[in-house]
């Protein structure tokens, strides 16, 4: 990895050692996880300035959305853990407006299991 590269991306790890949003990621179609992973960078790159154009926030709770658009609606669930990185919780395909209840549930549980692992 290049010098340049200031911020970190750490993806949610299951207590088994699964990582469910890279996982996601992996199943993509090649366009989609290279939409991504060039959103990933750009956020090692420039840190969270570089995903405004991308991120929504949540409200009403700690989570972010970065939004990537094309064919299907990616979307990847994440907090800010540092100032230097973000917790990648969660990844699905957006196919209403509204962010499913569901897919909030699911980040909103794995970012309290990961505080009961790692601290706040």
């Amino acid at each position: 990895m290049s010098s340049k590269l200031r911020n970190r991306v750490v993806y949610y790890t299951t207590p088994n050692g699964k990582m469910p949003v890279k996982d996601f990621i992996d199943s993509l179609a090649d366009t989609q996880k290279t939409k991504v992973f060039n959103t990933f960078q750009l956020y090692q790159e420039s840190g969270l300035i570089g995903l405004i154009p991308h991120t929504k926030h949540l409200t009403g709770t700690p989570l972010w959305e970065i939004r990537i658009v094309g064919k299907d609606s990616v979307r990847i669930l994440y907090v800010s853990r540092t100032k230097n990185s973000i917790l990648a919780l969660h990844g699905f395909i957006k196919k209403k407006q509204k962010t499913p209840t569901k897919e909030i549930k699911t980040a909103l549980e794995r970012l309290k299991k990961w505080k009961i692992v790692y601290g706040p």
